[in-house]
């Protein structure tokens, strides 16, 4: 058991993608091996993924065990094939060539992510039965005090501009890792509060539920 603190944590959303490197197949295995012939990735990339398998594609993985036609991806356990139907989970990775930290974070907030709950009740029962559905889209709110002249500012801005999803990573103060495809909104009109850190509002959309390494 343990408990951490975020002070020291770093936001950094990827600055740049390689192209399409095509996957011809994914393992159902405890950690998926991914087979793209020549595909150039080594271990310790970061790659962000489009798979036929909706529980796997729009996440963020990092590469293991590469060899020149293989790769897998490190914490992506593909073995039940009731989730993940043998065949099916052929698509794309592309290469995250480079990352920018979103500096001067104040503040961040989760949203969404809520399970939802289909409930019914039988004419002979006498009780409710609830079973998990859907859970609710998930974001982060982050609170970032205000410099147009930043780097992080000036993706974050492209980013709401463009509306291209983007790669984002948090790294704690422990090292551990979180990581996001996501959709990135700011609100480019700063707080004004007496006596209070004028600040801007980025928002992060997630396309699918956040990979977590613990270094």
């Amino acid at each position: 058991m343990s408990v951490s603190l975020p002070n020291g944590s770093t936001i950094h959303i990827a600055s740049g993608t390689g192209s399409a490197i095509n996957v011809t197949a994914i393992s159902n295995v405890a950690q998926a091996v991914c087979t793209a012939a020549g595909h150039g990735l080594v271990n310790g990339d970061f790659v962000i993924l489009t798979s036929g398998w909706s529980r796997l594609t729009d996440k963020v993985f990092r590469v293991a065990g590469s060899t020149t036609n293989t790769f897998e991806l490190e914490g992506a356990d593909t073995s039940d094939v009731n989730i993940y139907p043998a065949g099916g989970g052929i698509g794309s990775v592309k290469k995250v060539t480079g990352w920018t930290q979103l500096q001067q974070v104040l503040q961040t907030q989760s949203q969404g992510g809520e399970q939802q709950f289909a409930t019914f009740q039988f004419l002979e029962g006498d009780r409710e039965v609830r079973i998990p559905t859907t859970k609710s889209g998930g974001g982060l709110t982050i609170n970032v005090a205000d410099d147009p002249t930043l780097p992080g500012y000036i993706l974050a801005s492209k980013a709401n501009d463009d509306r291209v999803e983007r790669a984002v990573r948090v790294t704690t103060a422990k090292g551990s890792k979180i990581l996001y495809l996501s959709y990135i909104t700011i609100d480019k009109t700063p707080s004004m509060d007496v006596n209070a850190v004028m600040a801007c509002q980025a928002t992060l959309s997630h396309l699918n539920e956040p990979v977590r390494y613990a270094a």
